[in-house]
């Protein structure tokens, strides 16, 4: 009766698992599967964590506020964070905000937030004021990043001296060879005629921006986990090319996010995208 017993139980508890439709399955840079524990484990011991999120993905969003709350918990006041989504010149107000010198209120009318703001960020920027951690605006205002779509590299000497302050040094480096820029530019042999020849040379400006506002801010010791769209730190280019072309000993550790139907086993084209690939179910709801 015991053993029969036993039987049903297990052929229950099989069952369920089978049943299970998980979120969300976490790999490692090769296809192999990896755990929470793994990924917190190496991103404490490293330098520089990129979070590459899918923008209206609720769980990157869930994901980047636990990952966050338990690197704090082994980091303490040694973590720091930035994100892509505040931009280099609000910095000042980002500030004001953190030290509670100005109301929330006056906060979210004055800065460029994303529409996404309040369900997507406002809890990872609450989290730097609630315990006293830096919190970075890296990206480049985004008029100047148009304003090179539009015109080229070029146009940045026209700007005044006091704006070339919220962005990387000029001349930028720039190498239309790397993947991230090559395929983006293939990409737009069908695109919509507003799309220019220097949307890749924008997105440049925008990861050499970045790069140069992380590298400015870090301090040797701490942990700065940074919050980017996936495209701007996958296969370990975008960002991360800049930071390794002005320090090539800084240990990275980076995190992608892909949407598929089965979540067995990660797809082939996206094994080596990270350090850690997030493979996220195609039927998640969005967040925007």
């Amino acid at each position: 009766m015991k053993k029969i017993l036993l039987l049903s139980i297990v052929l229950v508890t099989l069952l369920s698992m089978k049943n299970d439709r998980p979120a969300y399955r976490l790999f490692d840079k090769n296809g192999k599967s990896s755990s929470y524990k793994e990924l917190i484990n190496e991103a404490a011991d490293a330098d520089i964590v990129f979070f590459g999120e899918l923008h209206d993905n609720p769980i990157c969003h869930w994901l980047e506020y636990e990952i966050t709350a338990d690197l704090y918990a082994a980091k303490g006041k040694n973590l720091m964070l930035g994100a892509e989504m505040f931009e280099a010149d609000n910095q000042l107000i980002v500030n004001e905000y953190l030290a509670g010198l100005i109301k929330e209120k006056n906060f979210e009318a004055e800065a460029r937030l994303w529409p996404n703001y309040k369900t997507d960020y406002k809890r990872l920027l609450n989290f730097a004021r609630d315990s006293s951690l830096a919190f970075i605006a890296t990206n480049i205002p985004r008029r100047y990043a148009s304003m090179v779509n539009k015109g080229g590299f070029e146009v940045l000497s026209t700007l005044d001296k006091n704006a070339l302050q919220f962005m990387a040094p000029l001349p930028v480096q720039y190498d239309s060879t790397l993947a991230c820029y090559a395929d983006m530019a293939k990409m737009m042999g069908d695109s919509p005629s507003h799309v220019t020849a220097n949307l890749t040379r924008a997105q440049a400006l925008k990861d050499a921006t970045m790069a140069f506002f992380i590298l400015q801010n870090f301090k040797k010791g701490k942990t700065f986990l940074h919050y980017n769209g996936s495209y701007h730190s996958d296969r370990f280019q975008s960002i991360i090319w800049y930071l390794q072309q002005a320090d090539p000993k800084l240990k990275i550790v980076t995190i992608s996010s892909v949407e598929q139907d089965d979540l067995d086993d990660l797809k082939k084209e996206s094994e080596g995208l990270a350090s850690f690939i997030i493979a996220i179910s195609e039927s998640m709801s969005k967040s925007q």
